[in-house]
């Protein structure tokens, strides 16, 4: 049998966490067995669905670099793969229903069911929807009136008093007594469109899913679905329902956490195989003592029997760790192609967009080493780095000082550091770290103490990246000028 699996979301939003999670563990279900991985538009919610979220679904996925075998872009045996293209379909199914005496014809108008809805709330009545009125009334009257034109829907027969088992994978044996079901609820809508269930059952089986592995919210919905599949005589998949994804907070994640879209995750600086990675371990197991991953290291080791019952955690912290690690693992030249875009947006070249000219570029490119192993998000990079491109601000004349020392000393340092700027700006960082530490042996300083005026002078920060390759990149003309605008200011404070 081959394994047949399928990310169907309803494009009514931007894609987010929780979503990118089901269709990432589809996908590495499906390459692992060597099935194929179906992308479905369940877009049966006309009111809500966008041409800018399909949008974002495709850029979003073209970003993390998870491609579908099937869909509505790429095609397959099943087309269309967009249930609004599909609608001509969902009545015969539903009125083969109807004819097998498993489901009927529904006349009731919005009024009444609002009528009944508000009386049970005056009452306070514990029953909750439809109370199946229409399910007394005989098939060839309920037919007769379909066929006159009288408006109606067309309604699921729950059998009663029963109760509906079925196997998921991770929690095991379900019980669900029918009872506890949505009451009769509508399979096809009085415009002739179908809701999601009927939908989602009969696209499930003409397109041959084996398995369908969604998030535990949609646990509930399961039962009705297995009373559909039976009724209609047809297998259902094998069903596995993900963990949940939480906040700290031990809550459903949502936007009170941070960043849940992609887009956001996007803009923000993180590399799309970092966020890969980390959500990927979200609920699921792979190889003791590795964390790091590639896409197809994790779909050769992916298995149903790895994932946990219990919530997932998200920790931001966490996948900033893992963002950190990915972007020290790209290439000097990947990174700087990555990172540009965020300097231009970020205004390190001067106002926000503006194009870096040919020696802005290449200062650029030059000077990604130096922050390289410090960087958490690519968006830091103009805050790291802008000393390079504008003169800083000269800082208050406390910030040059080193601990247990005076003004007086700290322009003295400063003064010894100049002298030394010239022949450091042409060498190597091993060539200039043995010349400061000759001039603070000889000044009688630490070497820290030595180089904290300079670095000040330099960055207008005590803390950033290593001066030894700012004052290459800078030059010794631009140093030794910013170094003596930071003398006069001391000397006058």
């Amino acid at each position: 049998m081959e394994v047949r699996v399928r990310y169907a979301p309803s494009p009514t939003g931007l894609q987010h966490i929780g979503g990118v999670r089901t269709a990432l563990f589809n996908y590495l279900f499906a390459r692992s067995l060597g099935g194929k991985f179906i992308l479905r538009l369940e877009d049966t919610d006309r009111t809500r669905t966008t041409d800018e979220a399909v949008k974002n679904l495709y850029d979003t996925f073209e970003w993390l670099g998870v491609k579908w075998d099937e869909g509505p872009d790429v095609g397959g045996p099943y087309a269309s793969y967009i249930q609004s293209e599909r609608s001509g379909l969902y009545g015969k199914y539903a009125l083969e229903l109807v004819a097998m005496d498993k489901a009927y014809y529904c006349f009731c108008d919005s009024a009444r069911l609002d009528r009944i809805r508000k009386e049970r709330e005056d009452s306070k009545s514990s029953e909750t929807g439809y109370d199946r009125h229409c399910r007394a009334v005989p098939a060839a009257e309920a037919a007769s009136r379909a066929a006159a034109g009288e408006p109606h829907v067309i309604r699921l027969k729950i059998p009663l008093g029963e109760k509906t088992l079925f196997r998921d994978h991770l929690l095991g044996d379900i019980e669900w007594k029918n009872d506890d079901v949505n009451p009769d609820p509508v399979l096809l809508k009085s415009d002739g469109f179908p809701t999601y269930h009927l939908a989602n059952v009969v696209d499930d089986h003409l397109m041959k899913i084996t398995h369908v592995l969604r998030a535990q919210e949609w646990l509930p919905s399961t039962p009705l679905h297995v009373i559909m599949y039976r009724a209609f005589g047809w297998e259902h998949p094998e069903f596995c329902h993900l963990p949940m994804v939480m906040g700290q907070d031990g809550k459903k994640l949502s936007k009170r956490h941070g960043s849940t879209s992609v887009d956001e995750f996007r803009n923000q600086g993180y590399l799309p195989e970092a966020l890969l990675n980390y959500v990927a371990l979200l609920g699921a197991s792979y190889e003791e003592g590795r964390d790091i991953f590639s896409l197809e290291e994790l779909a050769r080791l992916f298995r149903l029997e790895k994932l946990n019952k219990a919530p997932a955690v998200f920790d931001y912290k966490k996948l900033e760790w893992f963002n950190g690690q990915y972007i020290r693992l790209r290439s000097d030249a990947e990174l700087a192609e990555l990172a540009l875009p965020y300097a231009v947006s970020g205004g390190l070249f001067g106002p926000a967009g503006t194009t870096p000219s040919a020696a802005q570029k290449a200062a650029f490119i030059a000077a990604l080493p130096l922050v390289k192993e410090r960087l958490s998000f690519l968006h830091e990079i103009p805050g790291k780095l802008g000393y390079l491109f504008s003169e800083p601000a000269i800082p208050a004349a406390e910030e040059f000082i080193p601990k247990k020392l005076d003004l007086a000393r700290a322009i003295e340092l400063l003064e010894l550091g100049r002298a030394l700027v010239s022949a450091m700006a042409g060498e190597s960082d091993a060539a200039a770290e043995e010349r400061v530490k000759a001039a603070a042996e000889t000044a009688g300083a630490k070497l820290g103490d030595f180089m904290m005026p300079l670095r000040v002078a330099v960055t207008g920060s005590r803390v950033s990246p290593p001066l030894f390759g700012s004052l290459r990149i800078l030059g010794a003309e631009k140093v030794i000028a910013r170094v003596d605008r930071a003398l006069g200011s001391l000397k006058n404070a």
